[in-house]
């Protein structure tokens, strides 16, 4: 089969590998149909994951048909439409027990893309299936489900979800990328007062109004000033980091309230510094984390009902052995005004957003 494989930084090829196959009776062997582009997959072509080894098939993102399983899955079967989950789980460790999923101690976690080969494939080897994989339902498509398998839930779980958002909440998204945006969207679920996004490009201030945003900035336009005047000097009750950049995680920090929550959900491959000397006082609450998924089947029901808006954040389509052009278009969005990339399923130009609701 082909697949992308990562051959150390700033080095991947659409390559032959060979097919992957049932190693554990909890594995499922699934055909992708459709895969996306993570910002995280341009942070460890980067080399910014070092845990990521030569020679890996990178992805952790699909829709795709069962088309093999181990003699212990239960919960599909070949011939099965699902979703492959970004986060693999035992379901047996303290932490899948939990329902921290991303934190598996028995050989799950995020491990496709990163420790074993990933979706960005012709087929893909889902570990743990029976958690691992979603059954979809008919009326969603694939372009708008595959965005399920982790911008959504890391958006909802890491972003809104553990920054408290509550009615009434002025809440600021620092980078309006698929992430941000779909920050954004999960976010006014919980009917803020006001949502404010911060980017540098002017194309995804665009798409994060259409989303729901009800201020825009950049950052040449002074955005901790605009989150100051928008709330009497107090500051934002909640402030989302979806970038991955030092000075996008400092700027969030002196944007957001006393008392107020900073919900780190950028992947950061360089120190950030934090500045106690100023927060210490303020009884700011700060987050991170990695996504658990344990949000997935509650979002795609949401989906499915036409509650979260998947396919506006699809800007890009591409055949899937366009992988190599589809990380070029994804890596350079200032130029090209991507937000989601998908390659598979049937084909059609760049989509539009729809206009916001009144």
């Amino acid at each position: 089969m082909k697949a992308l494989v990562f051959h150390g930084p700033g080095q991947t090829s659409w390559q032959d590998v060979p097919d992957p196959s049932v190693k554990d009776a909890s594995d499922a062997v699934v055909r992708v149909d459709t895969v996306t582009l993570c910002g995280t997959d341009l942070h460890i072509v980067k080399g910014d994951v070092p845990e990521v080894a030569p020679g890996r098939v990178l992805g952790h993102e699909a829709v795709g048909t069962v088309v093999e399983t181990g003699a212990d899955v239960r919960s599909v079967r070949p011939g099965d439409r699902v979703l492959v989950s970004c986060i693999s789980a035992c379901g047996r460790c303290r932490f899948c027990r939990e329902a921290r999923y991303g934190q598996c101690r028995g050989g799950g976690g995020w491990v496709l893309g990163h420790l074993v080969d990933g979706t960005q494939a012709e087929y893909v080897r889902v570990p743990f299936a029976d958690l691992s994989v979603h059954p979809l339902p008919g009326t969603l498509a694939d372009h708008e489900a595959v965005l399920f398998a982790d911008i959504f839930p890391t958006a909802y779980e890491v972003g809104v979800l553990s920054g408290g958002v509550r009615p009434g909440d002025t809440v600021a998204v620092v980078g309006a990328g698929p992430i941000g945006l779909a920050a954004i969207a999960t976010a006014r679920l919980y009917s803020p007062f006001r949502i404010i996004a911060v980017d540098l490009a002017a194309s995804r201030l665009e798409a994060a109004r259409r989303l729901g945003a009800d201020a825009t900035a950049t950052a040449r336009e002074e955005p901790e000033r605009l989150v100051a005047d928008l709330t009497d000097g107090l500051g934002a009750d909640v402030v989302m980091e979806a970038v991955g950049l030092p000075e996008a995680f400092e700027l969030c920090t002196r944007m957001v309230r006393p008392g107020g929550r900073v919900a780190n959900i950028g992947v950061h491959g360089k120190p950030a510094v934090l500045h106690l000397e100023d927060l210490w006082i303020k009884d700011v609450t700060l987050t991170t984390g990695l996504v658990d998924t344990y949000s997935t089947p509650m979002l795609l029901r949401m989906a499915a009902a036409g509650r979260l808006p998947g396919a506006a954040l699809v800007t890009h389509r591409f055949e899937l052995d366009r992988m190599e052009e589809a990380y070029d278009v994804f890596s350079r969005a200032g130029d090209t005004g991507a937000l989601k990339v998908v390659l598979g399923g049937p084909q059609h130009d760049t989509v539009a957003l729809p206009p916001r609701e009144q």
